[in-house]
């Protein structure tokens, strides 16, 4: 009998039958099905589970869990929903995924970079004015965040000449981008920065780390991108940063609550530029190939992928 693997999602009903789709042909041994297909005792059967943004609830009826394969890289509704569960929590690690964070991170450090922002404002007021060019090699970039997806995102910003530096939870060594870690570096390397580029996940430690102290440990007139995760972010501090000149704009692509709602301030903002949560989709092409793969190795000897440690949240 093929092992039968549910497919717990809460996302679009046409983007999770392509995630089906996909899986089912990688993984032609397995009977994988959506939740709602399966009857009660079929659900008592399932050792393992596919998710994408699962409602607790569908997983609370998954009794004899022994670990679930988030389609995501990013868990922490998971953490906050079912970390206490007894199953252990798989997430999505493609690197077809650092490769296109690097991509909109040079992409809108390189906004930043040459000044976009203002050529807007001159633009809206019908206003000729070049400003002064500024070297790659005389902007300092730091980013927050250095695991796969910052590795792959200092390493493209040094190749096109930036100054890079970053942090992250625990001391990393990186040829050429100078690191740093804890409390005291975090101010360290931030006070450095002309544009911060935020790749942190969101845990205990990282919810509201850009706050008034944060902002005011920057050099006036610095820039902030945030790929990472929105409530890393005290809204109204950014704002008030942002209102003071401590910062001079804000690149946004993740928000605590999305789709961020039509009457947010956030929209109306000059200073603020809003992106729909773009900065790196997941590939069901590429990461359908990694997860069958990781299911495969275990359903052959017992071999599990990497899980998510649940004291630190990723």
């Amino acid at each position: 009998m093929r092992p039968l693997i549910p497919f717990v999602h809460q996302i679009d009903i046409q983007e999770a039958k392509d995630w089906l789709n996909a899986l089912q042909v990688k993984l032609p041994d397995c009977d994988i099905r959506l939740f709602n297909q399966l009857t009660e005792q079929e659900r008592e059967q399932a050792e393992l589970a596919i998710v994408a943004n699962p409602a607790s609830s569908d997983v609370a009826l998954l009794p004899n869990l022994k670990w679930v394969h988030s389609v995501w890289a990013g868990v922490e509704g998971m953490m906050a929903e079912l970390a206490h569960m007894p199953f252990d929590i798989v997430r999505l690690v493609d690197p077809n995924l650092a490769q296109t964070m690097s991509e909109a991170v040079l992409a809108w450090v390189m906004y930043l970079h040459r000044d976009m922002p203002g050529y807007r404002a001159q633009q809206a007021l019908a206003h000729w004015q070049q400003q002064p060019y500024v070297e790659p090699a005389d902007r300092q970039i730091v980013i927050l965040g250095l695991g796969e997806l910052g590795l792959k995102s200092a390493a493209r910003l040094v190749e096109n000449g930036f100054q890079v530096s970053g942090w992250s939870r625990s001391l990393k060594a990186i040829d050429g981008v100078p690191c740093y870690a804890g409390e005291q570096g975090l101010a360290e390397t931030v006070g450095q920065a002309d544009i911060i580029v935020n790749l942190l996940p969101l845990t205990a430690e990282t919810k509201g780390l850009m706050n008034s102290g944060f902002f005011a440990e920057l050099k006036q007139g610095a820039s902030l991108i945030n790929f990472g995760r929105g409530a890393t972010i005290d809204q109204s501090d950014l704002i008030s940063a942002l209102a003071e000149g401590q910062l001079y704009h804000a690149v946004l692509d993740v928000f605590a609550q999305e789709p961020l709602v039509s009457d947010s301030e956030l929209w109306a903002n000059p200073d603020i530029t809003i992106l729909p949560h773009i900065s790196a989709p997941t590939s069901v092409n590429s990461a359908s190939v990694i997860v069958a793969e990781n299911i495969r190795r275990y359903l052959v000897d017992g071999t599990m992928p990497l899980v998510v440690d649940k004291q630190r949240g990723y």
